[in-house]
C-alpha cells in the first residue's frame, strides 16, 4: 500500500526524476511529506508517527540506536502556549486575527487586551515619551542604524508599556513578511524557566496599519516612509485597542531520532560527525488558498530523506569516524530539539567533532553557487569549498546577514557550544533566473501549505547537492584531522543551555 501511494505521489509531481539515488529520496521525501503525516507538527501524534518511520528506515539501513537508554528515541519535554482563538478592534474597526495580526502567546498573558495606542515611528527609546499602559506601535524596520526588533523591545517595556506592535515591513524585500500565519504558539523546553515578561508583543500585517491608524493619518505613507528608513512621525491615537483570547497552555513532547554508523579507526572513535536536519514541520495550520495543511517536504522532508538516503548507500560500512545520524524535533519552534541535545548528547559532547546540518536548502534553480554558513569559521569551509569546486559549485559567504540564517536552524546550538558546524543555501545572482525563482518561492512556498509534492523542482539541482553531500560527509569522516576552529570561537559561543 505504502508503496502504491508514493508510485501515485510522486506521478503527480510536475515531473519527476530520471536517475536511481534521486528517485529513492525523493520516494522517501515523499513518505515523510504527504498529507499522511499531516505535517507532523512537533508535539503531535502524526509526528510521533513520523518518527518511527524514520526509526524504521535507520535500522533497515543497518544504523545503530543513539537515543535515550538503548532506543532510536530522545524524548524532550516542552511547554506549549497557544492561542487558538482571538478577536481585534480598534475603535469598533476589527482585526482579522492571523490575517491582519499575530502575536508570540506569553505563559503569564491575560485573556483580555484593552489599552490606549500610541504610534512611535522606529521606536527608539529616546522618542517614546510616555508610554506607560498603553500599546505602542512600532515599525518593524532591519536597516542599519535604526533599532532592531531587540533594542524596540527592550525600549518599549523599559519605558511600561503593556504591549508592542510591530509593523512587519514590506520593504525588507530579502525575506518580505508572509501572510496569513499559521497558528500563534510558543514553545520551551521545560526545562528552561518560564518567561514572566509582562509585555505582550503583537505583529501587524502592514496593509492593516490603516483600520489602526484610522483616517487622521496616512497609513501608506507612514509604511512606504517606513520601508525605506525615512523619518517617521510619533502620535497617540484616540482610539484603544481591545482583545480577547483563548489560550491553551499544554505540556509537551517529542523526540529526536538519533542512529549511529560506527566508524572504523579506532583512533577516530572519539571524534564522531553529527548529520543533522528537523523532521518536524507546522501541520494543520490557516488555510492558504484553500489549503490547511502545512507539509513542510523542502522545509524539511526532503533533509531528513537524505540522512536515510546515505545511511542507505553505505548498508552499515562506516568511516574512519562515527557517524551520528540526527533527525530533530521542534527546530520551528526554536531549534528546541537541536537544543537538547547538545544540552543533554547521548554521545559526550566532548566527543563530538562536527555538525553538517540539512536546512534552509531549495532545489527549484540551477545549483552552480553554494552559500555557506560559518564559512570562514572552522576547517569544515576548507572541505566545502574542496568538494564544491570538483563539482564546479562556486561557494560564497552569507549575501544577505541581515536574515540571520547562521542562527536560524540546528547548526547553531552546536556552533555556540563549541562545536564546529556548517550549513548551506543554494545561491543565487543577483537579478538572474534563479533569484527571482527563489524569492517567489520564499514569498508562496515557505512556511506555507504550497510547500509540498506538487511545487516545481529541479531535479539535476537536487541530485547535484545529494552528490555534493555524499562527498562532504566522506571527505570530513574519512579524514586524518578533525575539523578544527579557525577563528576565536567566543563569536559564536553563548553560555550553557538547560
Amino acid at each position: 500500500m505504502l508503496a502504491l501511494l508514493l508510485a501515485v505521489t510522486i506521478a503527480a509531481a510536475p515531473s519527476a526524476p530520471t536517475d536511481a539515488d534521486t528517485r529513492a529520496w525523493w520516494a522517501t521525501t515523499a513518505a515523510l511529506s504527504d498529507d499522511a503525516m499531516e505535517g507532523r507538527d512537533t508535539g503531535s501524534v502524526a509526528y510521533e508517527r513520523a518518527a518511527k518511520v524514520v526509526a524504521d528506515r535507520f535500522a533497515h539501513a543497518g544504523l545503530v540506536p543513539a537515543g535515550d537508554n538503548g532506543t532510536w528515541f530522545q524524548r524532550v519535554a516542552m511547554v506549549q502556549v497557544a492561542v487558538t482563538a482571538a478577536t481585534f478592534d480598534v475603535g469598533g474597526r476589527p482585526l482579522a486575527f492571523l490575517h491582519d495580526v499575530t502575536l508570540a502567546p506569553s505563559e503569564t498573558m491575560s485573556a483580555r487586551l484593552d489599552a490606549p495606542l500610541a504610534y512611535r515611528g522606529y521606536c527608539a527609546a529616546d522618542t517614546l515619551g510616555d508610554v506607560r499602559g498603553k500599546i505602542v506601535v512600532c515599525h518593524g524596520t532591519h536597516r542599519p542604524g535604526l533599532p532592531g526588533d531587540a533594542a524596540r523591545v527592550a525600549a518599549v517595556r523599559a519605558a511600561g508599556a503593556v504591549a508592542i506592535v510591530t509593523v512587519a515591513d514590506p520593504g525588507f524585500a530579502v525575506e518580505p513578511p508572509r501572510w496569513p500565519y499559521a497558528y500563534a504558539r510558543t514553545v520551551r523546553l521545560a526545562s528552561s524557566p518560564s518567561a514572566d515578561d509582562p509585555l505582550l508583543r503583537l505583529t501587524l500585517n502592514a496593509a492593516a496599519l490603516a483600520t489602526v491608524v484610522g483616517g487622521e493619518h496616512d497609513a501608506a505613507a507612514l509604511v512606504a516612509a517606513g520601508s525605506k528608513g525615512a523619518p517617521l512621525p510619533s502620535f497617540d491615537l484616540p482610539d484603544r485597542l481591545h482583545a480577547t483570547f483563548t489560550i491553551v497552555r499544554r505540556m509537551i513532547s517529542s523526540p529526536n531520532v538519533l542512529g549511529r554508523l560506527p566508524g572504523r579507526d579506532p583512533a577516530k572513535a572519539s571524534q564522531a560527525i553529527v548529520l543533522s536536519a528537523h523532521l518536524d514541520g507546522y501541520g494543520p495550520g490557516e488555510p492558504v488558498d484553500g489549503d490547511g495543511l502545512y507539509n513542510g517536504t523542502l522545509d524539511d522532508a526532503a533533509y531528513v530523506a537524505l540522512l536515510i538516503r546515505l545511511a542507505e548507500r553505505r548498508h552499515g560500512d562506516g568511516f574512519a569516524r562515527p557517524v551520528v545520524f540526527a533527525a530533530f524535533t521542534g527546530e520551528e519552534k526554536g531549534l528546541l530539539g537541536a537544543r537538547w541535545f547538545v544540552a543533554h548528547p547521548t554521545v559526550p559532547v566532548d566527543k563530538i567533532a562536527a555538525d553538517i546540518n540539512l536546512d534552509q536548502l531549495r532545489p527549484i534553480f540551477p545549483l552552480d553557487l553554494l552559500t555557506v554558513h560559518a564559512l570562514d569559521a572552522t576547517t569544515l569551509g576548507d572541505d566545502v569549498r574542496t568538494v564544491a569546486g570538483a563539482l564546479r559549485i562556486t561557494v560564497q559567504r552569507d549575501p544577505e546577514p541581515e536574515r540571520n540564517l547562521l542562527r536560524r536552524a540546528d547548526q547553531w546550538p552546536f556552533l555556540q557550544a563549541g562545536i564546529p558546524a556548517t550549513a548551506f543555501v543554494f545561491g543565487y545572482r543577483p537579478g538572474s533566473p534563479s533569484e527571482r525563482i527563489y524569492r517567489h518561492w520564499y514569498e508562496t512556498g515557505y512556511h506555507r501549505p504550497q510547500d509540498d509534492l506538487r511545487q516545481p523542482i529541479d531535479w539535476q539541482a537536487a541530485a547535484d547537492f545529494n552528490r555534493f553531500f555524499y562527498a562532504l560527509v566522506a571527505r570530513v569522516a574519512d579524514a586524518d584531522a578533525a575539523p578544527a576552529w579557525k577563528v576565536d570561537r567566543v563569536t559564536y559561543t553563548a553560555p550553557a543551555l538547560p
